[in-house]
């Protein structure tokens, strides 16, 4: 065990947990998670109703979100750069392109297949183009395959992405089918579902149906609260349905305890709601307190605000905040932070991470504290862990 108490167990389910799909190539990770695999699956199917699929090449946990209306934690590529809408689509219709390829593909035949596919009339109707005129549209279609490569989709064989970017050459992948036929997460198949909206589809892919007793009922609640207690930095009791905060208030201490078991992650109760705190602080995609200008910007503006008698801050006060104090602070900080208009930047930045921690939440014009930003009070008692996104 490790000397937070970490054992092999718990660390398998935190590897899963951080990256559902691990390959035989991620060593240690895949080593313990294959080993704790018969485990893992029946802890997952009773308490999450997600699926473990395991083979000798890929371990993949078919997470479905308890929500899909949080868009804080976007896919992250290259400097940290969240994914455009354009990047979000061109990703689709690469897998698309690649479900239909050969066992080896270059980029250049992958570029083309994405115009040709991204040339629809549904797609070009929503305002959808690409070519691969510009720059900027090869740096797209590159972003979205490094992002594959990452994932083991694509193994690169011979070149550099970023000749194709500056179009002095190409590059040629071999394709995992087995990783690419493990990437959807769905009860049913996209083509196989109606809906005018987004959102209509989306929830006709994850439908189960209406559970037929009371005993499913209480299954499904304990599904999707397992779900949000794993992957959601905090639950708030008046963010959920009435049956759902009375199942949770009345079956809090099982929920906890198997996850604490599970994971290592140890809960904090409050009267507002719970969150599962980590001790080590690596199982999260957003640290809070983070290194770095950003991440000081950060902590400086949740510790004004939880000593403030106010709960809602517009961006303007909050970056005239910033200008005050970063002369105090100027040099721990980057070069640049003290130019006129870098505050403004620092303070959204930090906005998005506060609501992506779910201790702030977004008003017109800035955002609102809630209950669990009162952790990072100045005067407040110190507590250990760290809130994961």
């Amino acid at each position: 065990m490790s000397a937070s108490g970490i054992d092999d167990r718990q660390r398998a389910a935190r590897a899963l947990l951080m990256r559902p799909l691990v390959r035989s190539a991620s060593g240690d990770d895949f080593r313990l998670a294959k080993k704790y695999a018969p485990d893992l699956r029946d802890w997952f199917d009773t308490n999450t109703g997600w699926t473990l699929h395991v083979d000798s090449e890929v371990i993949r946990l078919a997470k479905e979100p308890a929500t899909i209306g949080n868009p804080t934690h976007p896919i992250r590529g290259a400097n940290d750069q969240a994914f455009s809408r354009r990047r979000y689509v061109l990703l689709m219709l690469c897998l698309a392109s690649l479900e239909r390829s050969d066992n080896q593909i270059s980029l250049g035949r992958l570029a083309d297949q994405v115009v040709l596919y991204g040339g629809t009339s549904e797609l070009t109707r929503s305002g959808f183009a690409f070519g691969l005129i510009t720059r900027d549209d090869r740096s797209d279609l590159v972003a979205v395959v490094q992002m594959l490569l990452g994932w083991g989709v694509l193994g690169r064989v011979a070149g550099d992405e970023q000749e194709f970017v500056h179009n002095t050459g190409d590059v040629l992948y071999d394709v995992s089918r087995r990783v690419l036929s493990q990437l959807l997460v769905s009860r049913r198949g996209p083509s196989m579902v109606d809906g005018a909206t987004l959102a209509g589809r989306l929830e006709a892919m994850r439908d189960r149906g209406m559970p037929p007793s009371e005993d499913l009922r209480n299954l499904r609640l304990r599904h999707m609260l397992t779900r949000r207690l794993l992957d959601d930095p905090v639950v708030y009791f008046t963010e959920l349905s009435e049956d759902e905060s009375t199942y949770l208030r009345s079956q809090r201490s099982a929920i906890c305890r198997r996850i604490t078991e599970l994971t290592g992650l140890m809960p904090e109760i409050r009267a507002e709601g719970i969150a599962m705190v980590d001790l080590d602080d690596d199982l999260t995609d957003l640290r809070m307190p983070d290194r770095g200008t950003e991440g000081h910007v950060t902590l400086l503006i949740a510790e004004h605000i939880a000593g403030s008698q106010q709960t809602e801050h517009s961006f303007a006060d909050l970056a005239d905040y910033i200008r005050s104090v970063g002369a105090e602070y100027a040099p721990f900080w980057r070069a640049g932070s003290q130019e006129p208009g870098a505050e403004v930047a620092l303070v959204s930045t930090a906005a998005t991470r506060l609501v992506a921690l779910h201790v702030c939440e977004r008003i017109p014009g800035g955002i609102r504290s809630l209950a669990a930003l009162a952790r990072f009070a100045v005067d407040a008692p110190t507590i250990t862990g760290a809130l994961r996104p």
